[in-house]
């Protein structure tokens, strides 16, 4: 038996009152003032919380990301601080504990403790079990144009309320594990990104270590950009083809796969990609991701579409072109020839003019063995820094629920 267990037994022998939320808490639902008006949106000092302050700071928040002004608060005025905002509609499953008298957007039902309750609930407690309730509103939900939370039966889930003795001891052990999670995961991340620092230093030592001729791209390979191939047509068969978008959120330096298909006859109207060629995303919101590469290294030919250029230089190494487009040197030579604000692209007549360094195939494979090698080992890293996090929140998120559990009064003991 544990400490809360035993404090539980002391303080509780014929078990824990629980009470529905429609006894417990005024419910109230944010709003989003009207856009049309400007006053509401300018010298804001009202707090206005919506579901990117809780995935940008946590659970806990004292300020909000944007505000609104006074004159935008309709006549129930603020939500008081102390209270829980629970995602009840399109992202559902996630919650906060509001730190300061606040407004919030029409995603959140506000749980505010009525008045008798006050004394006997201590704010961090609810945020805690509010956890049961998140799990509680992904398995109740009613679907129109878009999920939403089955707000009849939300009104009669139930919260415990033990003792405060009891609150307050699961507040602090369960404070302890959340900074205990947090320092872990920042040291985990911090590993990776050493790791990573170091890998990318070596990569380019390599590069700039080599004694070979700097030439235009174009003067050794021929570019040939995309067009067309929106993901409406994709298809569950057909022909592989890799999207612009997949390049710099679904592969790395080079694949043999696929995760996309179009219908044939789609397929001869896009330009073909050849084992060996390279893959090019011209387009991108940000310059980090402009001239993103992809060495196909597949045994048949597959497609790519707008937004794309293909790299064809089969007297070359595609994955030494590939690991060469990643360097800071080259990162710092698509700048120059980078174009656009929102939307910012490198035509494939600018990147034909960037130097790529083109030493011997033997010495392109010696380079390219020797950054498998480091990048297997990255990746890795990085793919056990999320298995590690999720195997340390799991631990965490059962013992969290092993404490948040009672025994109902009246129930049989």
């Amino acid at each position: 038996m544990n400490y809360i267990d035993r404090l539980v037994a002391e303080l509780c022998p014929d078990g824990v009152d629980f009470y529905p939320i429609e006894e417990l808490f005024t419910t109230r639902n944010g709003y989003t003032p009207s856009k049309s008006n400007s006053s509401y949106w300018e010298n804001g000092t009202v707090p206005w919380f919506r579901m990117e302050d809780i995935r940008e700071n946590g659970g806990v928040l004292s300020e909000a990301m944007q505000s609104v002004h006074e004159s935008a608060l309709k006549k129930g005025g603020m939500f008081p601080t102390g209270s829980i905002i629970v995602a009840t509609s399109a992202t559902i499953g996630e919650h906060a504990l509001i730190n300061v008298d606040f407004l919030c957007n029409q995603r959140f039902t506000v749980l505010t403790p009525k008045e008798e309750f006050k004394s006997l609930l201590l704010p961090k407690f609810l945020y805690y079990y509010s956890f049961v309730l998140d799990r509680w509103c992904l398995s109740n939900t009613t679907q129109s144009s878009f999920a939403s939370v089955d707000m009849k039966r939300f009104k009669k889930f139930e919260f415990p309320v033990p003792p405060m003795e009891i609150q307050e001891a699961i507040v602090e052990i369960l404070d302890k594990f959340t900074n205990l999670e947090a320092e872990l995961e920042a040291e985990l991340e911090a590993e990776l990104e050493a790791r990573t620092l170091q890998y990318e230093y070596y990569r380019d030592s390599l590069f700039e270590a080599l004694d070979c001729p700097r030439v235009p791209l174009g003067s050794f390979a021929r570019l040939v950009r995309g067009s067309g191939m929106p993901k409406t047509d994709f298809s569950e068969s057909g022909v592989g083809a890799i999207h612009y978008g997949q390049i710099y959120t679904k592969f790395g330096t080079a694949t043999a796969e696929v995760i996309a298909h179009v219908p044939e006859d789609k397929a001869k109207k896009l330009a073909v990609v050849n084992p060996g060629d390279v893959i090019v995303a011209n387009t991108s919101e940000n310059l980090e991701d402009v001239c993103k590469a992809v060495a196909w290294v597949g045994d048949s030919d597959i497609v790519t579409g707008g937004h794309a250029t293909v790299i064809k230089a089969p007297e070359q190494n595609a994955k030494f072109i590939s690991y060469y487009m990643a360097t800071g040197r080259f990162n710092k030579d698509k700048r120059r020839h980078a174009f656009g604000t929102k939307v910012i692209d490198v035509a494939p007549k600018n990147l034909a003019k960037i130097e790529f360094p083109v030493p011997p195939l033997e010495e392109q494979q010696r380079i390219v063995d020797i950054l498998d090698r480091f990048d297997s080992l990255t990746t890795s890293l990085s793919e056990g820094l999320p298995a590690e996090l999720a195997a340390r929140r799991s631990q965490y998120e059962y013992y969290r629920d092993q404490l948040l559990t009672f025994p109902r009064k009246g129930d049989n003991q």
